[in-house]
């Protein structure tokens, strides 16, 4: 471990002034050693995986003390802290096994229900708990990675995707992105994940079928960095390529689009970002639909072109970071939570498993060892549904995402591997220099010897890097340091003073051990490189027939081998991760325990003194490295993409089009969208208020032809009566307004998600919101929106029972988001109507009556024992459950488990759902994962065009567990002083704050004053530029 040079030295102070100890105050440790090496001791059981960093700050001072007794004071002292922090490991070794021994049971509980629930006997296709299909491409090492062995052969792929015109949209929120000169190591969060985005989505555009590609990042606008982070837009032109890349036929290209979200002058690491999110999926969704249109004009024969997919990219996986963390023993879970906001993290990456048809690895090692964590992926109940899938068997609901491992791609076209050796004399130019790169003028000035082959590691001098394990192997290799020189590419610096904590360690440690094992003339550590000088770094190193090396703990992918591999450098790599997967498709390698010192050395010296095995190394390493080329990357992922089922706006789709009537071949467990029968505006009336949805047969087709003939001639007569109402009040509607009744004409919308706490602040709010709106209201220039947790059946007797009429609101956000209505101006006769191209979009993975039944399983077990007497807690709610909410009574709010554990729960079991605690923990509403109050907003901002930015949205000071949703984005919010504030014991149980995701100090975020009087409410909406003074 960094920055450990020192535990010898103080330990050995320790026991040479251990006699000196009056013995009655001698440590426990001391004065039972025996037989016991503390020093071993120490280093082993205490320091791996503890921060040593304040103890060395102490053993300094202590050596510094000239007075014997303090300075034994301070050794003892140390003495007991390290016990503590032996005891402490253990108890955290502990704590984890507990952890494990737990999640292992829930996940084979949960594994052994949903394979009961799955009734159908089990083939000998779903027995076995090994990952099907974890690979693309297959099951043997040359088959997983089919080589394109002629152009031939790519441009017949090629000849197949003429008449595509695809569109795809990738995202990757953090560090700093753009097209040139990238700021790679810059800081934590600009590294090697920027780089693979910018080539993928270049390499994507550049691709026969693909038109458009879009990059999605935040528009940076700071002093602090370079001003091109704050472009809108930046092209990325393609790479100079080959044969098929230079026909690529018609294409839009590949673009960088920045969008706009978080505190616009301030670059902000990745961890702040939350709060944000929905301002820019706000922000994102407007360029798409704004892209659709475009692209339907363009290519579309005027039909709007959506994105065939949606990518996202983000950092390392939170759970896998979180065990890493907690098995360093540095920081506490809270501390670990507050630092890097893992919880957070962790439950979006479980709702991509939930919405997610691909998750795309790099490596075998991703699948196995870290999605593989999570509740919503399980390998072996993944391997039963895939089966029963490709059988055409009923799954009752549960999906399990498809994994598919893809290896990053590289571009090899500008490579030329170099044959030649530095014993050949390099002739000067006409101009009489050097032809030499600037950089290898700066890495050679380090060496003495400049000619023996060139040991390369190229990373960040981070401690899991494990570059202080490899100058140790070095130094103390003596062999190993006549015949070759050690080149560290660390990043660029000006200052050590000024670099972050571990990585200044690293660096110190690093510097520390040049000085130990004295290696100057040995060792090159260049200051500053730029991101164009890495190939001259790889072609210096073949040069010097070297080897490249990467010695990390663990390394997710390591695209730097692929590039060593590339310019002709045999490898030594970590045994830990992607490294593996590379190695059996190169066969260039020798791969290592990087925790063995010796083992690293001694695989270096076998590659640098054997020439015959260098040159085999190098020989295969070219033969096979166009298997990770770009174009073969974009062929497999197109080809996965194309296995997905399209989804796209069910109302905007292309009738005259019969492609998009062709579902593709999917071997996802999801039934996608069901084909939902157009009437109209595929909108149904609600004759009797009592249930939300007139029932469906699986094929799609309405349970009696009565029933579909009332609801076109309801529809007639309501066309009917719209038209006919605005004609009476002179008002001009383009023949799309006709259809729908008021939205789109607003000037504002108000929208009313304040929930019910028990009081009766509800109604109050009601009546004072349009107490300070009436006049806006007899205008007509604002509309209301009333979202909650209700059925149509409450909402109907809370508006009768407060004299309120259907029509005093546009829409109504029903069941959490279960359901969507209109107000229908033909009130007397149909009073609501329900929106089904709504029902078709949040369907998507919903469980049905196989998640229903496990919900009734789970509510029947949650008991409350009294005596020998068992009280049901959790009851089932028919009547106020709908087609897509199931509701549940809950008779004691206080006794149930957390909101997480239920969806935990679902999750292991495969099913997809969202589930709401909601009306002050009284009752539990869940609905499809695509489902919310929130989302709801965005359907009808998608569907009718409203301005979200100007909508507002008035909230109490807590609210339903859905709550955080309704305050993020780019439309306005009101919290109301004192309204609802009891439901906040409804997130004491979360799993991440809600300060982590909610900015206070928005602008869009205004706070009334306790009791909220409508002159307060009035002045705070007049401060939002919402109403005149």
């Amino acid at each position: 471990m960094a920055g450990n040079d020192w535990i010898n030295s103080y330990l050995e102070a320790i026991l040479d002034v251990g006699p000196g100890i009056d013995e009655a105050k001698s440590s426990l440790l001391l004065r039972e050693r025996g037989r016991f090496s503390p020093t071993r001791y120490f280093v082993e059981e205490v320091i791996t995986g503890f921060d040593e960093t304040d103890f060395h700050r102490t053993w300094l001072r202590a050596q510094a003390t000239r007075s014997p007794q303090e300075r034994n004071t301070r050794l003892e002292n140390m003495c007991w802290r390290i016990w503590n922090l032996a005891r402490q490991k253990k108890q955290l070794e502990g704590e984890e096994a507990q952890r494990k021994n737990k999640w292992r049971l829930e996940r084979e509980r949960g594994r052994s229900e949903a394979v009961a629930d799955m009734s159908e006997d089990l083939s000998e296709g779903e027995k076995g708990d090994i990952v099907s299909d974890l690979s693309s491409h297959g099951e043997t090492n040359k088959a997983r990675l089919p080589r394109i062995s002629s152009v031939e052969t790519m441009e017949a792929w090629a000849s197949q995707q003429k008449g595509k015109k695809l569109y795809i949209v990738l995202i990757s929120l953090h560090g700093l992105i753009r097209g040139e000169n990238m700021e790679l190591g810059r800081d934590s969060d600009t590294g090697g994940q920027v780089k693979y985005v910018v080539e993928l989505a270049r390499a994507l555009g550049s691709m026969p079928g693909v038109y458009c590609v879009d990059l999605l990042t935040r528009q940076v606008s700071s002093p602090e960095v370079d001003w091109s982070y704050g472009e809108p837009t930046e092209m990325l032109p393609p790479r100079n390529s080959e044969g098929l890349m230079d026909e690529m036929g018609e294409s839009s290209g590949a673009y960088i689009v920045r969008v706009p979200f978080g505190p616009k002058d301030k670059y902000i690491q990745k961890e702040l970002l939350w709060p944000y999110i929905p301002e820019f999926v706000d922000g994102a969704l407007n360029h798409i639909i704004q892209m659709s249109k475009v692209l339907g004009e363009q290519i579309g024969n005027g039909h709007p072109v959506w994105p065939v997919a949606i990518h996202g990219h983000y950092a390392d996986a939170g759970r896998d970071k979180l065990v890493q963390l907690l098995r360093q023993g540095r920081l506490s879970r809270d501390e670990i939570n507050s630092t890097y906001k893992i919880m957070r993290r962790i439950e979006a990456e479980e709702l991509s498993l939930d919405a997610s048809e691909i998750v795309i690895t790099s490596t075998r090692q991703e699948i196995e060892e870290q999605w593989r964590l999570y509740d919503g992926f399980d390998p072996i109940l993944e391997r039963k549904l895939r089966a029963r899938i490709k059988r055409n068997v009923n799954c009752y609901g549960r999906f399990m995402p498809r994994m598919v491992v893809i290896p990053p791609g590289m571009e090899f076209h500008h490579i030329i591997p170099h044959d030649g050796d530095m014993d050949a004399e390099l002739e000067p130019d006409e101009d009489g220099k050097s032809p030499d790169p600037p950089i290898w003028t700066e890495i050679m000035r380090f060496f003495s010897n400049p000619r023996k082959p060139m040991i390369l590691a190229l990373a960040r001098p981070d401690p899991k890097k494990n570059l202080t394990t490899l100058v140790k192997a070095f130094g103390e290799c003596r062999p190993l340091r006549e015949l070759a020189n050690l080149t560290l590419i660390m990043g660029s610096r000006d200052n050590i003073d000024e670099m972050s904590g571990p990585n200044a360690s690293v660096l110190l440690s690093i510097l520390k051990l040049i000085d130990k094992y004295d290696l100057y003339g040995q060792v090159a550590y260049p200051k500053h490189h730029k991101q164009s000088d890495v190939p001259d770094i790889y072609c210096l190193a073949a040069k010097t027939k070297g080897v490249f090396i990467n010695p990390a703990f663990i390394e997710p992918f390591g695209l730097t081998l692929i590039e060593a591999a590339a310019h002709g450098l045999p490898i030594v790599a970590t045994k830990n991760g992607g490294p593996v997967d590379i190695d059996r498709v190169l066969d260039n390698s020798i791969l290592v325990d990087p925790h063995d010192q010796q083992a690293i050395a001694d695989a270096l010296l076998k590659l640098v003194a054997d020439k015959h095995l260098w040159a085999k190394c190098r020989a295969n390493g070219l033969k096979n490295i166009h298997l990770f080329s770009w174009p073969e990357h974009c062929k497999t992922y197109l080809s996965k993409i194309a296995s997905c089922k399209p989804r796209k706006p069910r109302w905007m789709q292309n009738k005259n089009n019969s492609s998009d009537d062709e579902s593709s071949e999917s071997d996802s467990p999801s039934d996608s969208l069901r084909d939902i029968h157009d009437i109209s505006l595929n909108l149904k009336f609600s004759f009797d208020g009592s249930k939300a949805v007139i029932r469906e047969n699986i094929d799609g087709s309405l349970d009696s032809g009565d029933q579909r003939s009332k609801i076109e001639n309801a529809m007639q007569t309501w066309s009917k009566g719209m038209a006919k109402n605005a004609q009476k009040s002179g008002s001009t509607t383009e023949k799309g307004d006709q259809k729908f009744p008021a939205l789109r004409k607003r000037k504002h919308i108000f929208v009313i998600t304040v929930d019910s706490d028990g009081s009766s602040g509800f109604p109050e709010t009601v009546r004072k919101i349009f107490e300070v709106l009436e006049t806006e209201r007899t205008e007509g220039s604002v509309g209301f929106i009333l979202a909650t947790s209700l059925n149509i059946t409450e909402i109907r007797a809370f508006l009768e029972f407060e004299g309120l009429k259907p029509t005093d609101f546009d829409s109504f956000i029903c069941n959490s988001g279960g359901d969507l209505y209109y107000s229908s101006l033909h009130s007397e006769d149909s009073p609501f109507v329900v929106d089904l191209y709504y029902h078709s979009h949040i369907e998507y993975r919903w469980g049905g009556e196989g998640l229903r039944k496990t919900l009734v399983r789970w509510a029947a077990s949650i008991t409350d024992k009294k005596g020998e007497k068992e009280e049901h807690i959790v009851v089932e709610d028919e009547e106020t459950s709908a087609d897509y909410c199931y509701s549940f009574k809950v008779q004691k709010p206080g006794v149930i488990p957390p909101v997480r554990e239920v969806r935990k729960l679902m999750r292991i079991q495969a099913l997809r759902c969202n589930v709401i605690y909601c009306q002050n923990g009284s009752k539990i509403n869940v609905v499809p994962v695509l489902a919310s109050r929130s989302q709801a907003l965005r359907y009808l901002y998608l569907r009718w065009g409203m301005d979200l930015s100007k909508m507002v949205v008035f909230v109490g000071e807590s609210g339903d567990t859905d709550y955080e949703g309704l305050l993020g984005g780019i439309h306005k919010s009101v919290v109301l002083g004192g309204v609802c504030s009891s439901a906040s014991s409804l997130h004491a149980n979360r799993s991440y704050p809600l300060a982590d995701v909610i900015c206070n100090d928005s602008p869009n975020i205004v706070r009334t004053s306790q009791g909220c009087s409508s002159s307060d409410l009035r002045a705070q909406m007049e401060e939002l530029g919402l109403l005149k003074g």
